[in-house]
């Protein structure tokens, strides 16, 4: 079992973490969560995985179909493991193989959280 505490961008309602940058200061509580997923994102490899799964079709992907990073098969699942950690993505074992999806609502959450005002 594990002692892995998920950060979540979202809370169960499904609201962003946090409102944009420019609405006002961050509390000492979404500084931490959005930090997680900054720095979750921070690395090029999590970076490219991220993006590999979002651009995927459904924004889903295989592990077979993404590990193309130039890194081998155990730092990939290093990779994804913190991704999952962070909130960024979900993942499904389908016989020998785990799918990746990018957790609902991330992409919008991220969005709001960089939005600019009119």
């Amino acid at each position: 079992m594990s002692n892995v505490k998920v950060l979540p961008l979202l809370e169960p309602d499904a609201t962003p973490c946090c409102p944009p940058l420019t609405e006002r200061p961050l509390t000492a509580e979404e500084a931490v969560r959005t930090a997680a997923m900054f720095k979750a994102l921070g690395d090029p490899v999590r970076l490219r995985l991220f993006s590999a799964v979002a651009s995927h079709e459904g924004q889903e992907a295989c592990v077979c179909d993404i590990s193309d990073v130039g890194v081998s098969q155990p730092t990939v699942s290093h990779h994804l493991k913190k991704l999952r950690e962070a909130g960024l993505l979900t993942s499904e074992r389908r016989g020998t193989w785990v799918y990746y999806r990018v957790a609902p609502d991330v992409l919008a959450a991220m969005a709001a959280l960089l939005r600019t005002p009119a």
